[in-house]
């Protein structure tokens, strides 16, 4: 941005017959940049980012802040007018595509959503001047690499819809498998299978969000950690299991 002494010495060259190559060269200004001061010479006003809102379906925004921890990512628009929301979605999972794209387009009515392909998955993308508003945990650097906490508003809405929010973190970040193991039956070693959920995130503060809420619905979990260090949540007592079946069951 230049300031006003600097269009007007600028425009003052131009006045004297110089060319606008010239005078871009001498002071180191595009020569669009001159031609639209002949136009305009006050700089354009800034524009206020607008007022913060809430999301218009709260049931909608649990999940889909469940889906942004996991698997998502705010960024500016070049020209800085906006920002994208992406949320990632394996291919392997259209049902999860699908409900991704229909819960932005409750939190936000009317917005556009557009779906990028990629190998292997998609970005299920939408463009807004209110995503940080809506997701305050959005920052500069990967989410695991700084404080990830939920504000008032978005706590009360956790609170009022915490199934909807493990759904979106298990469905971003979480899977449901078939665990065995082997047991001696009557001195006979036979397989014996049970079903398992896994939730996998590298921020500690995310699995906090995750755990939290699991003991307030009364789910039993236990924690793995990968070289030492935490990494997996499971849940696989069969009352747990029965309650994420119940509510959030496997991705499709």
């Amino acid at each position: 941005m230049y300031d006003i002494s600097t269009r007007r010495r600028a425009l003052a060259l131009v006045s004297q017959g110089r060319s606008l190559n010239s005078v871009s060269k001498e002071t180191g200004i595009s020569r669009a940049a001159i031609r639209s001061w002949q136009d305009r010479l006050d700089p354009l006003p800034r524009m206020t980012p607008p007022a913060p809102e809430t999301p218009a379906d709260d049931i909608a925004y649990a999940y889909l802040l469940g889906l942004y921890l996991g698997d998502g990512c705010i960024s500016a628009h070049p020209r800085g007018t906006g920002y994208y929301l992406r949320i990632a979605c394996a291919d392997a999972w259209p049902g999860l595509l699908r409900e991704c794209r229909e819960a932005i387009l409750k939190v936000i009515p009317g917005i556009g959503v557009c779906i990028l392909q990629r190998q292997g998955c998609a970005a299920v993308t939408s463009y807004s001047r209110q995503w940080p508003h809506l997701f305050p945990q959005h920052g500069p650097g990967k989410k695991h690499e700084r404080p990830i906490t939920l504000v008032p508003w978005q706590r009360e809405i956790v609170d009022a819809h915490p199934w909807e929010f493990i759904r979106g973190l298990i469905h971003s970040d979480g899977c449901r498998i078939t665990n065995w193991t082997t047991r001696l039956v009557a001195g006979e070693r036979k397989r014996y299978e049970y079903p398992r959920y896994f939730f996998t995130n590298v921020s500690e503060d995310i699995r906090r969000l995750y755990t939290d809420t699991l003991d307030r619905l009364g789910v039993e979990w236990t924690q793995c950690t990968r070289n030492g260090t935490p990494f997996n949540i499971s849940v696989a007592k069969k009352a747990s299991v029965a309650l994420l079946d119940a509510h959030v069951g496997p991705k499709y």
